[in-house]
Formats: C-alpha cells, sequence, structure tokens
C-alpha cells in the first residue's frame, strides 16, 4: 500500500507542553510540531516562531498568559516556512522581525510554500480561513541586531545556512539560552527540502560555541542542560550527515535520484525510522540533498503539484 502523502495521515492531536528553559523563557512543545519560544522581558514579551495558524497560536498564548500579562510585543520567525508564520496575526505584535534573506524567500516563494504545505500538513492548517494572507516582516537584518525587552537583552543572528538560506537563532544572555529554530531538533527529523546540507554541520558548530545551557529547538522536547544540548547537537549533525553522504557518493557514480533514495533509506532507516516526521520528510530531503550534490545551490521551488510528482516517484 502506497504511503500517505507527507503528513495527510496524521491527524491525530498533539499533546502540548510548556517547559521553563531558564528564568522568563519558555518553550511551547507538541510532539514533533512545530515548536514557540517565549521570552518575558521587564515590560513585554517576545514569541519565537508563529505557528501554522491564528488558531494554534492562540493555544501558544493561552500557556502566554498562564505565566504573564505583560502585553506581546516582538515576534521574531526565525526562518520562512508557512508551518512557522502564518499564525503571526494573533500574536498583535507590533514589530514582526526575520532575516532580510528570509524576507526575500517570502517574495520569492511564499504563496508556492503555503499551498504546498497546507496539502502536507492538513492537521495543522485546521481554522486556515483565518490566515489573512502572507507574512511579512516590518523589520530585518542582515547579520545580527539586538532588542532591549525592558533591561532584557535579546541578541538575534544569522550564524550560517542550514535548514534555510535565512536561518536565525536568538540568544539571551542573561541566561545562556538559544532558541534554534530547525537547525537543531530533537527525535524529530529535520527537513532539508530547502535546507544547506554543506553549511549545516558548520552552522551547528557555531550554535555549539555559544555553550548554551538550554536550547529551544524547532521540534521535539526542550533540551535543558549542557549535556541534552550536546546530545542534540551532535544527532542533528549525525543526520544530516547520514542523508547527505549517501547521496554525494551516488551522484559522484552518475547514479539515479530513485538509487540515491535507496542509499538514504539504508543509511538512515536503522538510525532514525522512529523519529517524528521521518516519512513525512525524507522524500524532500533526498531530492535537495541530490540537487545540491550536482551543484544547485539555491533550492529549487516546492509547489503542490512537485511535491506529489516527487512522492509518488520516490515511493512508487
Amino acid at each position: 500500500m502506497a504511503k500517505a502523502f507527507a503528513s495527510a495521515g496524521d491527524m491525530g492531536e498533539k499533546k502540548t507542553s510548556f517547559t521553563q528553559v531558564g528564568e522568563g523563557l519558555y518553550a511551547f512543545t507538541a510532539e514533533g510540531d512545530p515548536n514557540t519560544g517565549v521570552i518575558i522581558g521587564d515590560d513585554s514579551v517576545m514569541i519565537v516562531e508563529a505557528q501554522a495558524t491564528p488558531r494554534l497560536a492562540r493555544k501558544v498564548i493561552e500557556h502566554v498568559r498562564e505565566v504573564t500579562d505583560k502585553p506581546i510585543s516582538h515576534l521574531v520567525l526565525t526562518h520562512y516556512h508557512a508551518v512557522r508564520v502564518l499564525g503571526a496575526s494573533a500574536y498583535g505584535a507590533r514589530e514582526v522581525i526575520m532575516s532580510d534573506t528570509a524576507r526575500a524567500i517570502v517574495a520569492e516563494r511564499g504563496q508556492e510554500d503555503w499551498d504546498s504545505e497546507f496539502d502536507r500538513f492538513p492537521r495543522l492548517f485546521q481554522g486556515h480561513e483565518e490566515i489573512p494572507g502572507l507574512t511579512w516582516p516590518t523589520t530585518t537584518f542582515s547579520e545580527a541586531m539586538t532588542v532591549y525587552l525592558g533591561n532584557r537583552r535579546v541578541d538575534i543572528m544569522h550564524l550560517g545556512r542550514a535548514h534555510t538560506a535565512g536561518d536565525a537563532v536568538i540568544w539571551v544572555p542573561d541566561q545562556e539560552v538559544m532558541f534554534t529554530g530547525d537547525i537543531v531538533e530533537y527525535r524529530s527529523a529535520c527537513y532539508c527540502g530547502d535546507g544547506h546540507y554543506g553549511d549545516w554541520e558548520d552552522t551547528l558548530m557555531n550554535i555549539a560555541a555559544y555553550e548554551p545551557k538550554a536550547i529551544a529547538p524547532g521540534r521535539g522536547d526542550a533540551l535543558v542542560g549542557e549535556e541534552m544540548v550536546a546530545t542534540a547537537i551532535e544527532n542533528t549533525a549525525d543526520f544530516v550527515r547520514s542523508t547527505y553522504k549517501p547521496v554525494q557518493k551516488v551522484v559522484g557514480r552518475g547514479g539515479s535520484l530513485k538509487e540515491a533514495w535507496d542509499a538514504v533509506r539504508e543509511a538512515c532507516d536503522p538510525k532514525f525510522s522512529d523519529y517524528a516526521i521521518y516519512e513525512h520528510c525524507l522524500p524532500f530531503n533526498v531530492a535537495r540533498a541530490y540537487d545540491e550534490a550536482r551543484g544547485i545551490d539555491t533550492p529549487r521551488v516546492w509547489t503542490a503539484a512537485r511535491d506529489k510528482e516527487m512522492w509518488n516517484a520516490l515511493q512508487g
């Protein structure tokens, strides 16, 4: 029997958690669904990642209101993918921040990405009728910027390409806690369909150089404690390596995309098959790895039609 497309068969509600990762810092997690971070300052709150719809964003806000009544002033989007950003309107933040590269991605492929992810994640897009349109930033940065929430300093930085070309991380120095978006995952497959395999591990090492005491990753449980942080960073690096190296070898000998698929399954299934969204991500990951290994630096635009064509070609 053919596998259900992407996450189309995953319609069960996920249990949510709201974990403190530092003083005034929280990670909203949901069993492998996209995470959201919360940074409480002296006079207002910063949200990291918006969720896919206003409906899902309100679940985050409910948890925020359990710990503070301060207004939400800032929303930071670590990168542009529809499941991360289209719930932005629910927060009412006066500033919406992303890297200038991420903004360029909205302009280049924002609508195509929305259409594509809508079919991939039907459960996450319940209530999509409320989405007012594409999410655009009010503020962008190139390499780094700093926001003060009263006296609390928050550094927003681009430390290298990984999950996308425009990835940002958020560093809270008074607690030595980092919000990494999908650069780091925990027991969840990395989605690499818009990624940069050759840069990803270097970017992980740039994160590790900060020696975070805790990380709120893109998916999976909050990472509290240096040992758990180090484990997740190495595990993410292993996932990326284990996906890309077999494809490089196949491309080097002139092999096909289907041969690359078989090689990645052989390398990754024994280690990662029980990870969240593993089967969803794998075809997209192999297709992008095959392109990058052939010298295509900029990820090709995914569309709803291209998604299904590729899925059927590899899963057949």
